[in-house]
């Protein structure tokens, strides 16, 4: 055959196999690699990221020069000469191969593996490597050698999940890449040509192998001597793995879906998107602990579910002492090995250890096998251990104490009950604490902005609140007794009734608040309208449906966690009410905003009708059913909340600086018992929170707005009093609503009351 035909053939077998390659022309200006969308905490610190590739972008320059040089020295002595193929290179490796019988592989200079990397598989064929070359070719055309550099040390793989040296720098070194040495940087210029066979982790010693041989390399290269490369790898590498462990994964999660939502997978994933949001971590760790040991305890006074299991396999004890211990403040299994009456002898996470009788004593009330209710546990005298445990039961602990290697544990075990906990700066609307559930690995869905949940007592705030901005003042009287109330649609008769089982005759509305007298809201409910609560409630944020009936008035609608607790932020805020948001600002790899929050409040109730509602839910903390919180020396408002059924318990508070309201119940809707009730459950929760999280403010009372008038009134009559005595009390009212003279009960005094239009 002659030339022209070789020529022509052979362009013909180019084009074959150049056929269907992609266009590598948008290299030149619009290279975008896979990168880490990172989120971070309101003072800047990462809590989380979104990655396919864990990569940083990073410019040429500013990545160390010992580094590039040992890349080049290692992968491609000749990049800067060749074309794009090292044909001597391709020589020397094909009669290396041919020696060793194997396949035409080899030889690839780094042009031809960032295209590789960009375009291809990574199958070792010859029609893949005859692409691969004709790629490189073209990108030598139309790139320099600058951006093809940059290109292939942002794209390569350095193992454990680190692409691109950016990363690995933090990956490998926990350092970032200005402050690499020429041992760490020969190291890691090592890894891309098997990462997992050259990992540290896996093999040290090859690792250290590998490291040479760049080094070496490197000295043939010209680029250092030989002395300082016998140097250098003689210089012990600290390594510091890095595991980025998310934190707040309940509002990560929350973050993620408004993301996904809005810019798509394949942004909010590979975007490299800068996300600031409001999370404050000190008052997260806060929210995540007070859950973990409220859901705890509470879990423990619905008595112990028994042994997790019984294994009968040998056991061996630990060897004394041990390495490490377990970690404080976690639950993890053990393995009963001994008892006796006053302790028993386990093994867990590989250390001996022993339980006192006192530390199981919380295990007498116990909940049978089967059982459909915890109210159905049995209260048993708990006198030894050998009445609980036995050699070979698997139960739950903590640790209790370690002191010369003698380690306590306690028994303990796993809540079932639930709770979640949100924490919004009232001021703006930010999000600075969210805790959806006691495990988010257990369970990833978030109760404290999802979960639609009867808010029982906590919704009475609405009902009194409407009743205050309708013109009624904190010593207006409604009268707490008997009523029946009769459904004629249905034929149903209600027959709402106190905590107390008992009634107290005529109350102003601060003390029905105070003490959460269902009859008395109930009527209240009655006199203000129920569309007017409904009303009220919609200017205050809540959103989920609520029934037009009187069992409102004990918070019979579900409503969420969020929605309530921001409802009573508006109280806290002068009634400016500002929607809860948790991202501050979305930024894209070039500093180009994507999104920014701006504040829109609006003045939902009257400063006046705010003021009055606060002041008379800091009367439920200092002598109500929130007594529980008094300890906080901080100016306090709120209430609890837990249905008649005993399926919920809640606690919503506030002060001028955070609004914070704490959910606890089942999933399964189960009872958490008439000894639960919301000042029991949540409120713990929530005063362990506030009482670390409002460390960071002053002491800063409520404003009182100036159309707020203080008035000395007669606490049996609510006429005003000239003179001050035993029988009077300072009130507070709406300006145009102090009393001038005595009023008349607005009870309706009936004890029976037939509506033709209630719902039950």
């Amino acid at each position: 055959m002659s030339a022209g035909g070789l020529a022509v053939g052979g362009v013909l077998v180019v084009s074959w196999y150049a056929a269907g390659l992609p266009s590598i022309a948008y290299l030149q200006e619009n290279y975008q690699p896979s990168l880490i969308t990172k989120v971070y905490a309101d003072n800047g610190q990462v809590m989380g990221q979104f990655y396919v590739e864990r990569r940083i972008l990073t410019q040429l320059d500013d990545i160390p020069r010992h580094f590039i040089n040992a890349v080049i020295a290692v992968e491609d002595t000749r990049f800067f000469d060749h074309p794009g193929l090292d044909v001597w290179g391709i020589f020397r490796a094909a009669w290396a191969n041919l020696k060793r019988g194997g396949k035409f592989q080899g030889a690839s200079t780094i042009t031809q593996q960032l295209a590789r990397s960009l375009f291809l598989t990574p199958e070792r064929t010859f029609r893949r490597k005859v692409r691969e070359l004709i790629l490189a070719l073209k990108m030598e055309l139309i790139l320099t050698k600058k951006q093809i550099l940059e290109m292939y040390l942002n794209q390569i793989y350095f193992g454990h999940g680190a692409y691109g040296v950016g990363t690995a720098a933090s990956t490998y070194f926990g350092k970032g890449l200005d402050k690499l040495n020429l041992p760490e940087s020969a190291f890691l210029a090592g890894l891309p040509k098997a990462p997992s066979t050259y990992s540290p982790y896996n093999n040290y010693e090859r690792s250290k192998k590998r490291q040479r041989h760049v080094l070496d390399r490197m000295a043939q290269a010209g680029f250092i001597s030989k002395t300082l490369a016998g140097a250098a790898a003689e210089i012990p590498l600290a390594f510091q793995r890095q595991s980025f462990k998310h934190v707040a994964p309940y509002f990560l999660e929350d973050v993620r879906q408004h993301m996904v939502r809005e810019y798509g997978v394949t942004m909010a994933y590979k975007g490299g998107l800068q996300v600031l949001t409001t999370l404050n971590m000190p008052m997260q760790r806060l929210a995540e602990r007070a859950i973990g040991k409220g859901l705890r305890a509470l879990d423990k006074r619905q008595g112990w579910r028994g042994p997790l299991r019984h294994e009968t396999s040998p056991v061996t004890r630990p060897k004394d002492p041990p390495d490490t211990f377990p970690e404080f403040g976690k639950i993890f299994e053990a393995r009963v090995i001994g008892v006796s009456d006053r302790e028993a002898t386990v093994i867990a996470q590989n250390v001996l250890g022993t339980i006192a009788l006192k530390d199981m004593r919380w295990a007498r009330r116990r909940v049978p096998e089967g059982a459909a209710s915890v109210i159905e546990a049995t209260v048993f005298p708990l006198t030894s251990v050998t009445q609980f445990v036995r050699p070979g039961d698997v139960i739950e602990v903590s640790l209790k104490s370690k002191r010369n290697y003698k380690v306590r544990f306690r028994l303990d075990q796993t809540p079932v009950v639930e709770g979640a906990l949100l924490a919004i700066d009232p001021r703006n609307g930010a999000v600075r604490a969210m805790v959806g559930g006691y495990n988010f690995e257990r369970s990833q869905f978030n109760r404290a902005v999802l979960a639609v949940r009867q808010p029982g007592s906590a919704f009475k705030p609405m009902i009194y609140a409407t009743a205050l901005a309708q013109g009624m003042t904190p010593s207006s009287r409604i009268l707490d007794a008997p009523v029946v109330y009769h459904d004629t649609e249905t034929g149903k008769i209600w027959k709402p009734e106190n905590y107390e089982k008992r009634f107290f005759g005529p109350l102003t509305l601060r003390e029905a608040l105070r003490h959460s007298r269902n009859a008395a809201t109930v009527r209240l409910l009655d006199q203000t309208g129920i569309q007017a609560v409904i009303d009220f409630s919609r200017s205050l944020g809540i959103q989920s449906p609520l029934s037009a009936d009187l069992p409102l008035a004990l918070g019979s609608s579900g409503v969420t966690l969020k929605e309530l607790t921001a409802a009573y932020g508006v109280f806290g805020n002068n009634g400016l009410a500002l929607d809860p948001y948790t991202i501050s600002t979305i930024t894209d790899p070039g500093g180009r905003i994507l999104e920014q929050h701006f504040f829109e409040p609006r003045q939902a109730i009257s400063q006046e009708t705010a003021y009055l509602m606060t002041d008379m839910l800091m009367d439920v903390i200092q002598h109500g059913t929130g007594r529980r919180a008094r300890a906080i020396k901080h100016p306090l408002a709120g209430k609890t909340g837990t249905t008649n059924n005993y399926r919920d318990a809640w606690f919503v508070g506030y002060t001028p600086y955070l609004v914070t309201g704490v959910w606890v119940g089942f999933d399964s809707m189960n009872i958490l018992g008439a000894v639960e009730p919301g000042s029991r459950a949540a409120l713990p929760i929530w005063t362990e929170f506030m009482a670390g999280a409002l460390k960071a403010f002053p002491a800063k009372p409520f404003t009182i707005p100036e159309g707020i008038r203080f008035a000395e009134i007669d606490q049996k009559t609510g006429a005003p009093v000239v003179k001050p005595n035993r029988r009077s009390i300072t009130e507070v009212f709406a300006e145009d609503t102090i009393p001038r003279s005595p009023a008349p009960a607005t009870a309706d005094p009936l004890d029976f009351y037939e509506m033709d239009e209630a719902g039950i």
